[in-house]
């Protein structure tokens, strides 16, 4: 009885309560501001040894070489300890506020700490308040799980901590809430608002009691020098508006710095090396004060030097931050912003002095701080704030407001919207604001809440087999298509109607379904869509893109997204992989009339794939394209990702032997990706694939797939034709001496081809007078299931079809033999045949909708081939789109 009461009173005791929060609160901060001291002074030291060294070494030599080590060793503790310790930081803190899954931990504290405390001492020209944020927020974040309290409440301690971060790299309590408020959590709740001044507040007094203060101005100075009068508004009007032109110019050119290292398709720690030996390069150019960046910064706002020197300094800055801040590098963008806008502003201090001359220089640089600072983040407050709570200045506050607000105003006209949100949206991260529920209906389209895997039936399919499908699925309705267009809808009711009129069951489902029914596009809302149900009495709407079936939604499918938000789940689409990265490649003469694809993925059927491959080939004057997919992580990107391909190059030369024997030209290539799938498909609309044959290993594990994740979009999406083998137990015993002999170890003697008397068996058709070659004297079999309802079966089918095969020379000779068979199904007796004649190989035609559709009595393809023990070998024309 003891232990229980204890555990429910540690229990009640942990509850979220104001005064968990508070002391939690408090230790943050503490623990933030530490972490910033010790950030600041490790930083101070490094780049105090830099200077040094740039004096005992030449500076060309010096400061290039400290920019490339400690560069290189930055980005090697980030990308092999912890990814997310690049960059700013600040984008990863808004993102996991907003209940993206991004990792905040004590590992992730660390690497922030020590990489970006190398970064800044380096020389790179980057700061060190964005890194104290994230470090400050996931040192919350490792502190709020020994606190068994609610996901709203740790959230609440990672802002605070994130505002505790910054308090403490300025030395501005205030700054570090309204941060939190004005970009991070927009939460004006009183836990919020009260833990985070606690730990802001505690951040600040801290960090300034350990020496941690961000700026050492002679304050008396700027206080009785700055000073502002009526006549100087509109020069503060200027400077707001240069500020916000600029401010947005950096911004957009951060994106291109970012996009640029991209296309380089280099390691992270070269990124940030090659940052590092460019900045030191230019530093050593410039004159020695620009070696330190606060010295920079204080020199700049309590100097009377020219303008030219600020122009200077402003160019030079600008340039190394776009450089610095485009790889990757642990550092933020906050101290870059101050210069630029120091050096603005004393610009432009210097102009009004020529023609006025009654303006004072510091005035002016740290309004054009504020200015620059709010126009590249897009918190106008935070920057007044942040420069008042360094200068404690009150003749500075409304120079200070006027700049900082124009500047906001204009960035945001020229570049909408936060520069993090669009840093993360680099990454395939979109934040959705939080909208009220009755908004979701306008705000969420078709597209978003759609059901992508859609089960139809053919047009062409017979009564019958549309009541066989309705039986067989919980499905009340489907959507009816014809080379792949929608053409109508049968549902339930449909069929209820017509049971009175005593149709014959081989009437077609095209004379009996719905034309012209009612659809959306993509792009219609969903109370667009709830209007149509309701207007017409529907229960399912399908989702069409210029006629082309694209998906299918419902009253569920609408519930269950107004659900989600509800639950504050994420509804928007995921983000879409990145494209696939061609890694190695061989190119032969290109003198086929087309190209024939073959994926290679497993080493132990390879060998058939390109026999079957080679007799197509030479049959079709075709080219051979060999493609192999190394698959990686979505959180790494194939183009920067380092992969080891020399078993998959030993693999193509093998290929390449055997076209070279054959006379074939063949092409290979290796891509590295995120998706099998995706990678063939892009490999076929790159490559001008006329046809891919690939590999089905028998069965699948996939829920709601017929075939397999890889093969199902490949049936469904490539618009090329499609091959798909299977096979046989004897081939899959015998392919490991494949790849040095052709045809002899193929036993493809015995051939079967099943006719359904429609449009898909010519697909088969067109494929066995190169396939036959692989055999000795093949002998081919067509048949065609009867019903046993029917006593004279009519195999004028099978006799059309024998003569179109003899009409090809070397097929003269062959022997073929028409073989009907009665059974209740298509299925049933291909398998019953197979089993009882022994047949080598059984070649399938099908439409993608044949291949992939499961509806009418299981699917019959996968059906054959998943219970016959022979090679199977299923055919899908061409897709015109």
């Amino acid at each position: 009885m003891l232990l229980p009461a204890l555990n429910q009173r540690l229990r009640r005791w942990w509850q979220p309560r104001k005064g968990l929060a508070i002391a939690e609160a408090s230790v943050i901060g503490i623990v933030a501001a530490l972490s910033a001291v010790f950030l600041k002074f490790g930083a101070g030291l490094l780049g105090a040894w830099r200077v040094h060294t740039s004096h005992v070494f030449p500076a060309w030599i010096a400061l290039p070489t400290v920019g490339l080590v400690f560069g290189y060793m930055a980005g090697w503790l980030v990308q092999r300890l912890e990814p997310e310790a690049s960059g700013s930081g600040i984008p990863q803190v808004k993102a996991n506020l907003a209940n993206v899954p991004i990792k905040l931990s004590w590992r992730v504290a660390a690497v922030k700490l020590l990489s970006a405390m190398i970064v800044i001492g380096s020389g790179i020209t980057l700061g060190r308040q964005g890194p104290t944020v994230q470090v400050g927020a996931s040192l919350a974040a490792g502190m709020s799980r020994f606190v068994p309290t609610s996901p709203d409440h740790r959230r609440q301690m990672i802002a605070a901590g994130a505002g505790a971060g910054l308090a403490a790299a300025f030395n501005a309590p205030l700054a570090g809430v309204i941060f939190i408020v004005e970009e991070l959590l927009q939460d004006l709740s009183g836990l919020t608002l009260g833990t985070a001044i606690i730990a802001s507040f505690i951040g600040g007094v801290v960090s300034r009691l350990l020496g941690g203060g961000s700026l050492h101005l002679n304050l008396r100075m700027i206080q009785s020098s700055s000073q502002f009068s009526l006549p100087e508004i509109p020069f503060f009007l200027i400077l707001g508006i240069v500020a916000g032109l600029l401010g947005a110019l950096f911004n957009y050119g951060l994106i291109f710095s970012i996009k640029s290292y991209q296309r380089l398709h280099i390691s992270l720690p070269l990124k940030v090396a090659l940052a590092g030996f460019v900045s030191g390069i230019i530093v050593a150019m410039l004159p020695e004060y620009f070696r330190n960046n606060t010295g920079l910064r204080e020199y700049i706002i309590t100097s009377s030097s020219s303008g030219s020197v600020a122009a200077i300094a402003f160019i030079a800055q600008f340039v190394l931050t776009l450089i610095a801040f485009g790889s990757g590098a642990p550092g933020g963008l906050f101290a870059p912003s101050l210069i630029l806008g120091s050096c603005l502003g004393h610009v432009v201090g210097v102009w009004e002095g020529h023609l006025l001359g009654v303006g004072s220089l510091p005035t002016y640089a740290l309004a054009g701080m504020g200015g620059f600072f709010s126009a590249v983040s897009k918190v106008p407050i935070t920057a007044i704030v942040i420069v008042f709570e360094m200068t404690t200045d009150f003749n500075l506050v409304l120079p200070l407001m006027i700049v900082a607000v124009v500047a906001y105003l204009v960035a945001d006209k020229v570049m909408p919207g936060s520069l993090y949100d669009r840093l993360l949206q680099l990454k395939g991260i979109t934040l959705s604001k939080v909208e009220p529920t009755e908004a979701i209906l306008t705000t969420l389209t078709a597209k978003d809440v759609m059901q992508k895997q859609v089960e139809t039936l053919d047009a062409d399919i017979t009564l019958e087999e549309t009541k066989q499908a309705f039986s067989s699925s919980h499905h009340r309705g489907f959507p009816v298509v014809k080379n792949s267009k929608l053409v109508g809808i049968v549902t339930q009711s449909d069929l209820t109607k017509l049971a009175n009129r005593n149709l014959p069951n081989n009437t077609l489902l095209k004379e009996i379904m719905t034309t012209a029914p009612i659809t959306v596009t993509p792009i219609h809302n969903l109370s667009n869509v709830l209007y149509l149900l309701d207007r017409y009495q529907i229960s399912r709407l399908p989702v069409v893109d210029k006629r082309k079936l694209i998906g299918i939604i419902t009253r569920a499918d609408i519930i269950r997204a107004e659900a989600d938000h509800l639950n504050g789940k994420n509804i928007t689409p995921a983000p879409q992989p990145e494209p696939s990265y061609v890694v190695y490649q061989t190119r032969s003469p290109s003198i086929g009339r087309g190209r024939l694809l073959v994926p290679i993925a497993n080493p132990e059927t390879v060998g058939t794939l390109l026999q079957m491959a080679v007799a197509i080939a030479q049959e079709r004057h075709y080219e051979i394209e060999c493609v192999q997919i190394m698959l990686v992580s979505r959180h790494s990107s194939p183009a920067e990702t380092p992969v080891r391909t020399a078993k998959s190059r030993r693999l193509l030369r093998q290929a390449e032997v055997l076209a070279k024997k054959c006379h074939i030209p063949l092409h290979t290539q290796i891509r590295v990706a995120h998706d099998a799938s995706q990678a063939i498909l892009e490999t076929i609309h790159e490559r001008h694939i006329d046809m891919i044959l690939m590999g089905w290993k028998g069965s699948t594990s996939t829920p709601g797939r017929i075939f397999g994740n890889i093969v199902d979009t490949i049936i469904r999406q490539a618009t090329c034709d499609v091959v798909l083998v299977k096979l046989g137990n004897y081939q899959q015993s015998t392919v490991n001496s494949q790849l040095s002999k052709i045809s002899p170890t193929l036993q493809f003697n015995r051939w079967l081809i099943p006719m359904a008397g429609g449009p898909n068996s010519k697909f088969a058709l067109k494929l066995i007078p190169a396939l036959v070659t692989l055999g000795n004297e093949p002998e081919i079999h067509l048949t065609q299931v009867f019903k046993p309802s029917e006593s004279k079966p009519d195999i004028q089918i099978l006799d059309k079809a024998i003569h179109q095969l003899m009409r090809h020379r070397h097929l003269s000779s062959t022997a073929f033999v028409a073989t009907p068979v009665q059974a209740d199904s298509v299925a049933e007796g291909v398998i019953h045949l197979v089993e009882q004649e022994g047949f080598d190989v059984v070649v399938l035609g099908a439409t993608r909708e044949g291949l992939l559709q499961q509806a009418i009595q299981g699917n019959i393809p996968e059906a054959i081939a998943s219970n016959v023990e022979s090679t199977v070998i299923l055919v899908r024309g061409a897709i015109n789109n």
